[in-house]
């Protein structure tokens, strides 16, 4: 048996921005505007609307804000929003035939020729009277009144009674408290809003051991913090660190991708885990947690954001290789793949096998986090 999806009574085809089919998040920031569209059509002749109607995290919708055809003969109309805090926000669209909008274009047309002129300004009356009570109360609404009014005030012109209707006012007033029927939504869209930040920023790559001293050639936490004043006066807005967690000495490269490491040499930071830990923790060469809450808390004072890489890999003495060797491709003599890009050997690096206990990497991904 099969099922057709539920197009609606005035369909609403092809919402945008939309990423694989909706089954993701669209993005956009605080503050920033960005365009909905949407193919909206109707079978005959009659006029449709549409608008755009943004939730907020809470689910709560804010007004809604009314879309136009973007080019006539297209049915494709758009509107540009703006979402508030950062969340998971929802856009829906609507779509509606719009009886005052067809009773307009019939009249303007029928009214000179004298074609039904009676029956269009009854029609006109009736349509008017109903828009009124969508409208607030208070001189918008009593604009649309006497629109109502003059349509069925016989002592009139045909000219003014129609006049009246057409009113510059009276359009504003409609445009905003449209009369709709047949209303009509899409599925809601996801939409995730994110701060300012993830628009735009410039990035500094710092590896803090290279802020050593003379006595300590080593750079530690405390001393990296120094420079990060000289970053800031750059005009960068993020500080990205480098794997920061204790580095394996298995198969340890040396200066210049070598093989053999000399006693000073010390490692890729992206060989990570040793004994003294795996991505749960600091290099005990560049400090503390302490020490690392330091360095945050300088770059937060200078207007800087510390980025950590996060990097699912592990050196031959990263704790995982023993505790969950399943996560670890092994080849049939029993050894651990270690990571290649050929013609490049990565020797001191085990890459991850995702597929082979998929829901404990996610669980240990998640603690680490």
């Amino acid at each position: 048996m099969s099922s057709t999806p539920d197009i609606g009574r005035v369909p609403v085809r092809d919402v945008r921005p939309a990423v694989d089919c909706g089954r993701r998040p669209a993005k956009a920031v605080t503050a920033e505007a960005f365009q909905v569209t949407a193919t909206v059509f109707r079978e005959g002749h009659d006029a449709v609307g549409a608008n755009v109607v943004l939730r907020d995290p809470e689910g709560r919708p804010g007004p809604w804000t009314p879309m136009r055809e973007l080019a006539p003969g297209t049915d494709r109309w758009g509107a540009e929003v703006t979402a508030g805090e950062p969340g998971r926000w929802t856009y829906t669209v609507e779509a509606w035939s719009d009886p005052v909008a067809t009773w307009r274009r019939t009249a303007r047309i029928k009214i000179p020729a004298g074609i039904d002129t009676g029956l269009v300004l009854q029609e006109g009356m009736d349509l008017h009277t109903r828009a009124a009570s969508g409208v607030p109360e208070g001189p918008e609404r009593e604009a649309v009144l006497a629109a109502a009014r003059a349509l069925g005030n016989d002592s009139l012109s045909l000219e003014a009674r129609l006049g009246a209707a057409l009113a510059p006012e009276v359009d504003g007033v409609l445009a905003r408290y449209p009369l709709r029927e047949l209303v009509t939504a899409s599925a809601p869209m996801p939409l995730l809003v994110e701060r300012e930040r993830a628009l735009y920023g410039s990035w500094y790559e710092f590896f803090p051991r290279s802020e050593g001293t003379p006595e300590h050639p080593h750079g530690t936490f405390r001393t990296a913090a120094r420079r990060l004043e000289a970053i800031a006066a750059m005009g960068f807005d993020v500080v990205y660190l480098p794997p920061i967690h204790p580095i394996g000495t298995t198969f340890r490269k040396g200066r210049n991708n070598t093989l053999t490491a000399g006693p000073d040499d010390v490692g890729v930071p992206w060989a990570i885990g040793s004994p003294e830990g795996g991505h749960d923790a600091v290099h005990p060469d560049l400090g503390t947690l302490a020490d690392f809450d330091h360095f945050v808390d300088r770059a937060r004072e200078l207007g800087l954001e510390v980025a950590l890489d996060f990097a699912l890999q592990c050196s031959p003495d990263h704790p995982w290789v023993h505790k969950h060797p399943e996560w670890f491709h092994h080849r049939p003599d029993g050894t651990i793949a270690y990571a290649e890009n050929p013609p490049k050997k990565y020797q001191d690096i085990y890459p991850i096998a995702f597929d082979a206990d998929l829901d404990g990497l996610v669980g240990e991904t998640l603690r680490v986090l």
